[in-house]
């Protein structure tokens, strides 16, 4: 307080208002005595009003608002999209739906290679990445959900239709191309198309189209190899159409989970979902993904770093996870949700409530927009039970 002075005033700043939001919504104290020039300040913090309204303001400190994407990463951005998406949806705020239109609208159009993807975006959100397209889809049709805009499920049925001019029976008897060169077929694209084409049947009256396509994809994969004998998901096929024993990643599990539980709602058919609860079991009780509780990729451990795309798989998984959790009010599925919520929120957030790669909180940890979704889809589910 001043000399003389026998009152003080406190200054108050509405950290949530939508304008701070935008350059990072973060706050810190400042002060000095009055007999000194010299100052001092905290830490730069940001307020936690829940554990996933922190991690979505800190997810948008990072989003380019006037490009409508999170730059440097095309399908990571749609994954963004999506959880911010699911984070409105399962907890009912609407914070970000402007990001959501904003998403879209900037970036419907043309891009050329090395613009927004390494490849030139065509309009729709399509390149010569399936996968890539596909997760576009994804994110539309949680956007559809959430605001009942018929533009959405439109740009839905556009990118799906893409999609399915890859599957491809001459080849291992059916199963989507993971690029525009046919020289893969793997377990994240034919997942992502498998959950598109039977999420269109649930949301287009009187569809049979997408509900038949759903089916005959539901037997493909099934049959496909790409689930190994402990129940768990490979990355893809050998040329000779053999499981190629290639990394479990997270976001094949949970992808697959997602499609046969979705598959469950639309047919009521119990082996699809006898199929995501084997899926599901697998993953959360073996080391290949799940150590001490937690849910670990194999880039997780050790010394490891993950790339930018694998930072991103563990909440894809958590997002299916948390369907299934919902479909069957498992206990077992629900207790692990949490722990992943719990373990993230206690040992993986700094000040600033930014999370990392390592749920577990072990080092050397990596933190940037793509691990924040990530996480943001573990809290979301976690708050959504």
């Amino acid at each position: 307080m001043a000399p003389g002075k026998t009152t003080t005033r406190t200054a108050m700043f509405a950290t949530r208002d939508p304008r701070g939001l935008m350059f990072g919504g973060a706050v810190r104290a400042c002060g000095r005595e009055a007999a000194h020039q010299e100052g001092a300040c905290t830490a730069w913090v940001r307020p936690a009003p829940s554990r996933a309204r922190a991690a979505a303001d800190a997810l948008m400190a990072s989003y380019q608002t006037y490009e409508g994407w999170w730059r440097s990463s095309w399908w990571n951005s749609a994954v963004a999209v999506t959880s911010l998406i699911d984070f409105a949806q399962r907890t009912g705020r609407h914070d970000y739906d402007w990001a959501i239109a904003r998403t879209f609208e900037q970036n419907r159009g043309t891009f050329p290679a090395g613009v927004r993807s390494s490849d030139a975006v065509e309009g729709h959100f399509i390149s010569r990445a399936i996968d890539d397209a596909a997760w576009w889809g994804v994110a539309w049709l949680a956007a559809y959900d959430h605001t009942h805009e018929r533009r959405y499920l439109d740009e839905a049925v556009t990118i799906a239709a893409y999609v399915h001019q890859y599957w491809d029976t001459g080849s291992c008897g059916g199963g989507v191309w993971w690029d525009r060169e046919r020289t893969y077929k793997n377990a994240v694209t034919n997942g992502l198309y498998l959950w598109l084409t039977t999420s269109l049947h649930q949301r287009i009256s009187g569809d049979t189209v997408w509900g038949d396509r759903a089916a005959t994809a539901a037997t493909w994969y099934q049959r496909s190899g790409l689930i190994n004998g402990a129940g768990l998901v490979n990355d893809g096929l050998t040329g000779n159409c053999r499981n190629n024993a290639q990394t479990v990643w997270s976001y094949n599990q949970g992808l697959a989970i997602g499609a046969f539980t979705q598959l469950w709602r639309s047919t009521g058919n119990g082996q699809y979902l006898d199929t995501a609860r084997r899926l599901a079991d697998a993953a959360i009780t073996s080391t290949a993904l799940t150590r001490d509780g937690v849910l670990t990729e194999s880039c997780d451990t050790g010394t490891g770093a993950c790339d930018d795309n694998q930072k991103q798989f563990k909440g894809i998984f958590m997002r299916h996870l948390a369907d299934l959790a919902d479909a069957t009010g498992s206990a077992t599925y629900r207790a692990y949700i949490t722990k992943q919520a719990d373990s993230i929120w206690t040992t993986d957030r700094d000040p600033l409530n930014r999370l990392g790669q390592r749920w577990a909180g072990t080092t050397p940890n990596q933190v940037d927009w793509r691990t924040q979704a990530s996480a943001l889809g573990a809290l979301t589910a976690a708050d959504g039970l």
